[in-house]
């Protein structure tokens, strides 16, 4: 189980906030976990050029949910992600990433129904050496969805098909991110019979209860 900082603008992070994350991760042999959706919509490509610079800058290893899942990714390094469907705004970004030597994940949501367009931009991405992962088929929350419908129906109706079909495209699909960070330890346990590694989210400045166990 693992959870994320969020990058885009609504968190209120400062690039003193970053450096200081990358700096401990230094210090202490840990990878950083941050996560964003839409470049330029939801958060500033120059904050995610400063993170990544800054994690080049410090030597730290750009680490993928993929390596996690592998027990790789242990020491000093970056781990960022990217959520839902903002699949032309990534692709925009390859030079970014390859200026710097970055490997991402990328958590796509709804992928069944993106047109085969967009499907070809998402191999690009992994053909860069990116991680291609799940993170449901609506976007939905899981745990409401699990009081409303049971566990059965959300593996059924939104963790399995969401994995399933980027399996059938043929990515490995080795982690799940919950929509939301919601997630509670049912449906952790639940969805840790088919993928190896989970990602929620954590909220430092929100003053919202963070999902994220203990």
């Amino acid at each position: 189980m693992h959870c994320a900082v969020d990058l885009d603008r609504k968190s209120g992070l400062t690039h003193a906030n970053l450096d200081s994350a990358l700096d401990r991760a230094v210090a202490r042999s840990e990878v950083v976990e941050i996560y964003a959706h839409n470049p330029e919509k939801t958060v500033e490509v120059g904050d995610i050029e400063y993170v990544v610079k800054g994690a080049a800058d410090r030597n730290l290893a750009f680490v993928t949910y993929a390596d996690f899942a592998r027990g790789e990714g242990t020491g000093p390094g970056l781990a960022l992600s990217f959520d839902d469907t903002a699949i032309s705004a990534w692709v925009d970004l390859r030079s970014l990433f390859d200026r710097y030597g970055a490997r991402v994940t990328f958590f796509i949501s709804r992928y069944a129904v993106i047109p085969d367009e967009q499907r070809a931009k998402v191999k690009l991405l992994a053909g860069d050496g990116h991680a291609i992962e799940a993170h449901t088929v609506n976007h939905l929350n899981g745990p409401q969805y699990v009081e409303a419908h049971g566990m059965k129906a959300y593996l059924d109706d939104e963790v399995l098909p969401s994995i399933d079909v980027l399996r059938a495209d043929g990515y490995e699909v080795t982690s799940f991110a919950y929509p939301f960070g919601a997630r509670t330890a049912e449906t952790d346990r639940a969805i840790l019979e088919y993928v190896p590694v989970l990602r929620s989210v954590t909220f430092p400045r929100s003053g919202a209860e963070s999902p994220c166990p203990e």
